[in-house]
């Protein structure tokens, strides 16, 4: 139970520090900046209220459990490699597709600890 919450919340940091790599170099009017901290904080905000269902369902050991966590955490390695390529797209934003194929990375672990977890059996008499 741990090791998924653990890998759960690291990449819930990895996903805020890109938000922060990508507010560093805007790209255009309507995209994140810290000259905007409102819309920074909505995204950050946004972030962290998406990433508490996995968090909460990383608590359970049940198996129906354990496999909705693991597709919604799929759902989140999509995200991540969605961004890869946008970063090298714009100038000054290396960066964003570094830390997004380490999320990428650090997702499909996380998708691999929580489909490897056991659940706890229970005690035949």
């Amino acid at each position: 139970m741990f090791k998924r919450f653990l890998m759960v919340f690291l990449t819930l940091i990895i996903a805020v520090a890109a938000v922060f790599l990508a507010a560093k170099h805007p790209t255009g009017p309507n995209t994140v900046s810290f000259d905007e901290p409102a819309g920074l904080w909505i995204s950050i905000g946004m972030i962290i209220a998406l990433f508490l269902p996995p968090l909460i369902l990383s608590l359970f050991s049940n198996r129906a459990v354990i496999i909705l966590s693991a597709v919604y955490q799929a759902f989140v390695v999509i995200a991540f490699l969605g961004i890869i390529p946008i970063g090298f797209l714009f100038p000054n934003n290396a960066g964003v597709s570094i830390i997004a194929g380490l999320g990428a990375l650090v997702s499909i672990a996380s998708v691999v600890v929580t489909l490897k977890s056991r659940t706890v059996k229970e005690v035949k008499f």
